[in-house]
């Protein structure tokens, strides 16, 4: 039985549900990332014993199953655009800003489908978009193309935006840090391609960047949607 299909146990004589639970783990895991977030802390952080909320979740990975369904909600678009690319463009966006709120979703991000209520209903926008333009199998393909970019782009935006804090230097100024040892290594000229890409290529803010790739990804689904094998 899944944690969504388990019923909660009654409420005395602390008042606690899983609501408040979730709540609790999300605030912790916004100020320190997941690996801020236990039962034992998050029990603390709602003023209960550690053993209560075993009762209403057994394991960590339960837990984090539900905080990643409470954001979904937030992903969830509030109508539903006819045109199938604002769609998917629309939530891809929401799911970057997301992330940006919460960043430890990032790392939770793609692998098994999500099966919470929210997560379902993310799924079934993202299919809702595509049906009825192609057969199933093509449609789920475009979804696995659409969902691998923006996952992957908003990991790497993420990473980047941790390295920032970790090392105290922003892009630019680890690029400053780092263009001695570049420049000496593109003047072997053993990298052209890579050269000619440092000095000649515009650099983009990230937001640009994935708009960019995703419109890119959304034109070449709408090649195979109206291409001959459509």
């Amino acid at each position: 039985m899944t944690v969504w299909d388990r019923p909660e146990p009654p409420t005395r004589p602390l008042p606690l549900d899983r609501e408040r639970i979730v709540a609790a783990a999300i605030a912790l895991a916004d100020e320190g990332g997941l690996e801020a977030v236990s039962l034992r802390k998050v029990a603390a952080r709602l003023d209960a014993g550690p053993m209560r909320l075993y009762r209403y979740i057994s394991t960590k990975e339960e837990l984090f199953d539900l905080m990643v369904d409470e954001v979904q909600a937030e992903i969830l678009p509030e109508t539903q655009p006819s045109d199938w690319r604002e769609a998917l463009r629309a939530l891809a966006h929401r799911t970057r800003k997301a992330a940006l709120r919460h960043e430890w979703l990032a790392d939770l991000l793609g692998g098994r489908p999500a099966l919470g209520p929210n997560g379902l209903a993310v799924t079934e926008a993202t299919l809702a978009a595509l049906d009825g333009l192609t057969d199933v199998d093509t449609v789920m393909r475009a979804v696995e193309t659409v969902s691998a970019y923006f996952i992957g782009a908003i990991r790497r935006e993420i990473a980047n935006l941790r390295a920032e804090r970790a090392t105290g230097l922003s892009k630019h100024d680890w690029q400053r840090a780092h263009g001695p040892h570049v420049t000496r290594m593109l003047a072997t000229g053993h990298f052209p391609a890579l050269a000619k890409a440092v000095y000649d290529g515009t650099d983009v803010d990230a937001q640009t960047s994935f708009a960019t790739g995703l419109d890119w990804v959304l034109d070449a689904v709408a090649a195979k949607l109206t291409g001959p094998s459509a």
